[in-house]
Parts: structure tokens; C-alpha cells; sequence
């Protein structure tokens, strides 16, 4: 195994030396050197955004052409059928080069929707939609959230109505991400409005460019648009682009979400790694004469000492990736780790700056931080809420009783007493 791991890092190492350059030296900080842009989310001009994704999506055809695309991915779609392992290190040693940001492309679309359609849709959906998706031709967006159900995601309420060989949807999805880029949609649709929540729930890959199918940016407080939302007005889709079976959505949903947690997690990657490092934090403090004060310095080593235990997590992850053996709770916590370690940095940060958090003096490395801190609230909810991450720890970790839901029967209504 170790010698089949060096020999793929010499043969990833070989290919990206002849397409890209090597990127800047990350580790090394100066303080007042270099872009001290701390945005979670992208706020950049429509024409930027519409740049950054032809390079993002030219570079994943560059990927997938020299067999790196889908590392993971079967061969007859021009995947590797390698692990996951050799995905992770191929993604260490790129982000040692001055790629494309893929983001756009990866964290949604191939990281958590081109496995759904793998596992779940029938085959000329597979042949048609895989190969594009990877070879960067097609981005997928993901068509769950509603204005009604975000995390409690089983009381969908966009009906899904069977007309012969077609189904016509109607409804409204929110805070779905990179749908004005997107080709293709994936949407969980109600069918069965009688049957338990989870249970009457069908899934349905939606061509954005479908009549009926119309996205609305919505602004961020962070000046950015990052969101939409998405109207589906008499939408027909034929049965063929139904993924699983009829009222079986929510197990579709489930593939989904599980890949969802191993997108989202890690603090080695990410938008804002530099918010994490020890050397940015404490320049910081220097440059805004806060050194001294003792009870910030505490509250220092204190989000570090969680940075590391975080960090370790993860490398125990990847050590069970590398043994074979799937990980199991360490996705929930590291993500959950990941938005509390970011939000902890960035209330930190507005405390060692204080007024310059809010009125820009011009001084590189501090205004910068206010959008990393508007964009705190999202950080608690994206790739599934806090409450629902402790959930899962506490029943599937701990062994505590379920939570009660819509759908269970209460203990005091069975006694016969008021709930």
C-alpha cells in the first residue's frame, strides 16, 4: 500500500508540473505582505464569478482528461477507482500549486450529488450526467432546503404530481448554492402527501433549463450572493429522471447527506484556513496593541488548543481511511469542530479589534475580518446545523434516546396525559 501511495503522489507530483506553476509558500507569513482577504463566502462581481467558474470548470476537464477528475470514481466513467485516500493526497499535494479554485464544482456537485446519481439513478442518467459533471462540463446544485424545511428536511412540501409518463413539480427551494451556475438540480419532491413525512418523499434530477425552472440570487449580508432561491412552476420531468424508487426519496436524501458530511469538514482545506494559523492571530494582536492584555491571550490558546485536538481528529480519520476502514461519528464532529473553531476565531478577532471591525482605517489585516464575522451565522447552519450534528453524536455516540420528532408518538400521549 505505502509503495502504491508513492508511486500515485510521483504521477500526480509528475502531472501537475506539467500544467501549473507552483503556488506561493502558504506557511510563511509577513504580516502586511501579500492578499489579507478573509471572505468566507465569494463576494466578487457577476463577470469575476462568471471567470472564476470557466477556469474552475477548465481545469476539472484538464483533471478528468489526465485521469484525475473522479479519483474515486468507477472507470467506465472516466473515474480511477482508487480510494479515498488517493484523493486525499492528491489534494494535498495540489494545494501545494497555483490551481483553479474548484469549489464551484466540487464541494456539491462531485462531492456529494455525482455519487447520489451513481447509487441511485437509472443508467442512461448515469452515462449521460456522469462523465459531464466530472469532465466540468455540467454543475449540479442541490435543490433541498425550503422556507419551511431546512434542517427538519423530511417536511418538504414542493408536490411532485405523476401525469402519464411525466411528473410536474411545483414549489419553492431556498438557499441553494451555485444554482445560477448550475445545469442540472437535484430536488426532493413530496408525492405521497398522506404518507409519514419520510416516507412520501421522491427525489428527481431537474434540468435548470427545464420551463417553469426560475433562480433568484439572494443577497448576503456580506455583499455577496452565494444563495438562491428557486421556483418551480408546473416543471414536467419525465419518470426517467426519477432517482430511486417512487416514496423513496429520503433514502436517496440520506446518500446525499452522508457525502455532505465528508465535503464540509476539514480545517486543512477550506475558504479560511489563515484564520486558524497561530502566526496571523498573534501578528494581529501586535499590530492592534492587544499583546498584553492577558484575557485575550488566554482566549488565544485556548481556540489554538482547539484548532490542534481538531486537527488530530482528522488525522485519525485519514489514518482509518488509509486502514480501509470507513470513518465513522469523526465527520460529524469535525464538522461541527470546523464552524465552532471559525466562529471562536472570528468573535476573537472583533474583540482584539474592536472599532476597526466595523470602520475601515485602511490598516491591512484588520477591516478584512468583518467578512469572515457576517458570515459566522451561516457557518452554524450550513452542511447541516449544530443541533442537528449533536444529535447525531448523542444518539449514535452516546446511545441517548432519539429525539422526538413530527412522526413520533409522544411517551404521554400513550400514558394517556397531555404532551
Amino acid at each position: 500500500m505505502e509503495h502504491d501511495m508513492q508511486a500515485f503522489a510521483a504521477e500526480v507530483r509528475s502531472f501537475l508540473d506539467a500544467h501549473v506553476a507552483k503556488a506561493p509558500d502558504r506557511t510563511a507569513f509577513t504580516w502586511g505582505e501579500g492578499d489579507d482577504s478573509m471572505a468566507y463566502f465569494s463576494s466578487l462581481p457577476p463577470e469575476e464569478e462568471r471567470e472564476q467558474v470557466r477556469r474552475a470548470r477548465e481545469w476539472q476537464r484538464i483533471r478528468y482528461e489526465n485521469g484525475f477528475g473522479w479519483i474515486t470514481g468507477p472507470p467506465v466513467y472516466g473515474g480511477r477507482g482508487l480510494t479515498p485516500v488517493h484523493d486525499l493526497l492528491y489534494d494535498a499535494i495540489e494545494s501545494e500549486y497555483d490551481v483553479a479554485d474548484t469549489g464551484t464544482l466540487s464541494v456539491i456537485g462531485l462531492g456529494m450529488i455525482g455519487p447520489t446519481i451513481l447509487a441511485h439513478a437509472a443508467q442512461p442518467l448515469k452515462d449521460h450526467w456522469l462523465p459531464a459533471m466530472y469532465r466540468g462540463d455540467a454543475i449540479a446544485c442541490q435543490l433541498f432546503s425550503e422556507p419551511g424545511a431546512g434542517s427538519d428536511l423530511a417536511s418538504v412540501t414542493t408536490r411532485a404530481v405523476r401525469d402519464g409518463e411525466d411528473w410536474v413539480l411545483n414549489g419553492q427551494k431556498v438557499w441553494t448554492s451555485v444554482a445560477q451556475h448550475s445545469q442540472i438540480g437535484l430536488a426532493l419532491t413530496r408525492t405521497n402527501p398522506d404518507a409519514p413525512k419520510h416516507r412520501g418523499i421522491t427525489a428527481f434530477l431537474v434540468p435548470m433549463d427545464t420551463p417553469g425552472v426560475e433562480v433568484r440570487p439572494l443577497r448576503q449580508m456580506t455583499g455577496g450572493a452565494d444563495f438562491n432561491e428557486v421556483f418551480l412552476t408546473d416543471v414536467r420531468i419525465p419518470d426517467n429522471h426519477r432517482l430511486g424508487e417512487v416514496d423513496g426519496g429520503w433514502t436517496v436524501a440520506l446518500t446525499t447527506l452522508m457525502n455532505e458530511r465528508a465535503t464540509v469538514g476539514s480545517e486543512g482545506a477550506g475558504p479560511v484556513a489563515a484564520a486558524l494559523s497561530p502566526d496571523r492571530l498573534s501578528a494581529l494582536m501586535r499590530a492592534t496593541w492587544t499583546w498584553d492584555d492577558r484575557a485575550l491571550r488566554g482566549r488565544l490558546a485556548e481556540l489554538l488548543v482547539d484548532v490542534l485536538a481538531t486537527e488530530h481528529l482528522n488525522a485519525r480519520a485519514l489514518r482509518k481511511l488509509h486502514a480501509g476502514v470507513a470513518p465513522g461519528p469523526e465527520m460529524s464532529v469535525s464538522k461541527l469542530l470546523y464552524g465552532q473553531n471559525l466562529t471562536k476565531a472570528a468573535h476573537f478577532v472583533s474583540d482584539v479589534l474592536g472599532p476597526r471591525a466595523i470602520a475601515d482605517t485602511g490598516q491591512w489585516g484588520t477591516y478584512a475580518w468583518t467578512e469572515l464575522l457576517l458570515a459566522t451565522p451561516a457557518l452554524r447552519i450550513l452542511g447541516g446545523t449544530e443541533e442537528i450534528m449533536k444529535n447525531i453524536l448523542a444518539e449514535r455516540v452516546l446511545g441517548l434516546p432519539k429525539e422526538p420528532g413530527i412522526d413520533t408518538k409522544s411517551p404521554f400521549r400513550e400514558l394517556g396525559g397531555v404532551a
